[in-house]
């Protein structure tokens, strides 16, 4: 067996549950979108301690269930399997027990703060940065009849909040974006 099929050298791509669709068509954005977050993350994985791989991994995972739904034509989704190849409300509130951990155990920061102050956070940063284009292109997905009933959206959404409490937890100093005694 060979890696390459030569299916997509025309420019299309084969959905899960069948159907081709052009690699630039919305769906294929949103899930190459998550595809690349899925991708950042591992950089960031490979930089953190056991404890915030693990985290990492976790949230990996469960990014390839976002992708499998994104992957599937909507006249298919009644096919998808909750938490295998569909996004889940509880994934969404799970995220949302996470990012509360977290802000319980270091805060908030007062105003916007500069990514980039080890390897691990600036990598977590990237990633979030690149859930956020997953999730614009998932809302245009959704506008164009894509994501009827879908939880993708909400989970893009808390994830890079979750994320962006990650690199709180994984800073020892947050660097704000504007100078002490300057207002944000």
């Amino acid at each position: 067996m060979k890696i390459y099929t030569k299916k997509g050298d025309d420019g299309t791509t084969g959905l899960f549950y069948g159907g081709r669709v052009s690699k630039d068509d919305l769906g294929p954005e949103a899930y190459g979108t998550v595809d690349e977050a899925v991708a950042a993350l591992g950089v960031a994985r490979s930089l953190a301690n056991e404890s915030v791989a693990a985290r990492i991994l976790e949230v990996q995972r469960d990014l390839f269930v976002a992708a499998a739904e994104l992957a599937t034509a909507p006249e298919n989704r009644s096919k998808l399997q909750p938490g295998v190849s569909m996004v889940t409300g509880e994934m969404v509130t799970g995220l949302e027990h996470c990012i509360d951990g977290i802000v319980d155990e270091v805060g908030l920061p007062a105003g916007f703060v500069v990514p980039g102050q080890t390897p691990l956070p600036a990598a977590l940063d990237l990633a979030r940065a690149i859930v956020r284009r997953a999730e614009r292109r998932c809302v245009t997905y959704a506008r164009a009849g894509g994501l009827e009933g879908s939880h993708v959206i909400p989970y893009l959404n808390r994830l890079a909040d979750y994320l962006y409490m990650l690199v709180r937890a994984t800073e020892t100093e947050w660097q704000p974006s504007r100078p002490q005694g300057e207002a944000t």
